[in-house]
Parts: C-alpha cells; structure tokens; sequence
C-alpha cells in the first residue's frame, strides 16, 4: 500500500496574501502615473465651480460616494488625507464634511488592518524589536488608550499605525473605535480650514496645510491626548499597586499559617521510638541462646535398636542344602 506524504503547510497562503498585493499594487501605480499631479489645491481652485455644480447634482449621494473614495485612499496608504480631508470641508461644510471624512477614514483603516491580518496575522506580535517593541508593549497594557493617544496626535503617521496595530495584535473592535474617536480633532481642524477655503481663493491666498502644527491648533489636541494618556499611566499605576498589595497579602497569610502549624505541634526530644515489630518477632529476638549438649536427632525406636544392637560373631551359617 502506497503511502503518500502529506506536504508541510507553508507559512503563508497565496490567497490570504491576494488583498496585500492588490494593495500594493496600487500604491506603486499611483506614483508610477504621478496621481498627486491631478489632486491638488490648484486643481480645486480651477475646478471649483464644476464640483460645487456636480454635489448639487448628486445631493444626498455626494458625501456618501465622497466617503467611499476616502476609504479607497486611507486603504491604499495614499499620501493624500490632509488634502482629500481640506476638499470636504470646502464642498460640504463642517458637519457633513466631518461625518464623511471620519467614516471613510475609520472604514478604509479597517479595510486595511483586516488585510494585514489575514496575510500575516500576528506574526511580528512574537518578532518585533526597537520601537515596534516599545508600541507592542503599548498595545498589550491598554490596546484601545494607546491607539487612542497615537490617533489624537498627529506626529505618527497615519498609515504607520494603522500597519504598526495590525501586526502587533490589537483586536478589530479596539482598532475600530479608537480610530473612528481619534481621528475626529485633527479632522474638525482640516474641515474648518476647508469650510474657509472659498474666501482664501477670493483673496488669491494659499492655505497653509501645515496649520494643525500651529500652536493654537495643536496645544488643545496634545491637551486630549494628555487626559487619556493620564489615564492609561493611572490605570497602570493602581494595577501595579493592586498586584503588589495582593502579593504581600499572600506572602504574610504564608507566613501566618506556617508561624501556626509549628506552634500547635512542638517538637518532643527524648528517646528515639522503638521500631514497631510483632511481640512474637520481639520475643523471638530478644530471648537469651542456652548453651549445652546438642540436642539429639529425632529417629524411631526400631531405627534406635538396630543401631545400637551389638553384632554376633561366629561361625559362618551353612547353607541350606538337600542331603
């Protein structure tokens, strides 16, 4: 009978590996045919009055296909969120442009995440070194405050932490709603600079895209990003606290419950035990050996009688024979 052997599984399957490529692909075709040359603050300038024209055509379905597009952005890593996020804010003003960018953001983020996952899983959670280590040991303490804190502040790059979170391990409900809450100041900022923009190109002006960075702009959001990170350093303190008062509880009930159980059994010194044997193995041994003559061999009486019997010497008895 043949017996076949089975193929080792491969580390990574082909088909899980099919969104990454397709990901991939894209981000290389969007340099390769220089796409940041057709979206440009230049462009809208030039193309305003024709998109304000085609969101009073589409109404309702503007900002929702508008999100759609965003979400595309935010999952092919595009460099191209800040722009996209200041256009909304121009076409459809504060409350819809936040609601349309949030949710793209938050739906493209999590495209993404969940097509690192597949691919690779958690494989760098049990391999990462330098600061992918430091951000790991962020994530394993509290997953949903320290994305929080990296989503409020806008030094990480946004695409950085959406591949960092995903191969480190954070769950998809943590992932999810600390990006969907994170990503709303810096969002509110870029929106009112694009609900402005109409005026800034009235007066031939250019907007400053750098303007979250501005003092009055970043000092309330890294203020934000404090009060949950206060609260991520209180959690770990009182839980080291917690876990070191526990400790010593159970250290001194140890100590407790031994100091107890050698005072209610003392020691008694004094002779050692005997061995505990059978009265007749004791009798047997400890009884004195009598010395004398040794005793005789138990024989029978016709045994005794043959031997001591004395043996008759004389003549040869003659035979028996016919006369």
């Amino acid at each position: 009978m043949n017996v076949v052997a089975k193929k080792p599984k491969s580390k990574f399957n082909l088909v899980r590996l099919t969104p990454i490529f397709v990901l991939v692909i894209g981000f290389i075709l969007f340099f390769y045919f220089d796409g940041a040359s057709y979206i440009g603050l230049d462009t809208l300038r030039e193309q305003r009055a024709n998109l304000n024209s085609l969101v009073e055509r589409l109404g309702i379905l503007a900002p929702v296909l508008y999100g759609v597009f965003y979400a595309v952005i935010v999952a092919f890593s595009l460099p191209l969120g800040s722009l996209m996020t200041i256009t909304a804010g121009f076409l459809f003003g504060i409350v819809t442009g936040t609601i349309s960018v949030v949710l793209g953001a938050t739906i493209g983020a999590t495209l993404l995440f969940l097509a690192l996952q597949m691919g690779f899983g958690k494989s760098l959670a049990k391999n990462s070194a330098g600061w992918m280590s430091k951000m790991q040991a962020g994530f394993n303490h509290n997953a949903f405050s320290y994305l929080l804190v990296l989503r409020l502040i806008p030094v990480f790059p946004f695409a950085l932490v959406n591949i960092a979170a995903a191969l480190l391990g954070v769950s998809l409900s943590s992932y999810f709603f600390a990006t969907l809450i994170g990503i709303v100041p810096g969002t509110v900022v870029y929106i009112l600079l694009g609900n402005g923009l109409g005026a800034i190109f009235d007066s031939g002006g250019t907007p400053h895209l750098g303007i979250i960075f501005e003092p009055q702009i970043i000092a309330p959001i890294l203020g934000m990003a404090a009060l949950v990170l206060l609260q991520v350093v209180y959690r770990h303190l009182r839980n080291k606290a917690q876990n070191k008062k526990k400790s010593a509880d159970a250290v001194h009930s140890g100590e407790k419950a031994g100091s107890k159980s050698g005072e209610s059994v003392p020691k008694k010194r004094g002779r050692p035990k005997k061995s505990a044997t059978s009265p007749a193995i004791t009798a047997a041994t400890s009884a004195p050996k009598k010395r004398g003559r040794p005793r005789k061999s138990a024989t029978s009486p016709a045994t005794t009688a043959a031997t001591s019997a004395p043996k008759k010497r004389g003549r040869p008895r003659k035979s028996a024979s016919s006369s």
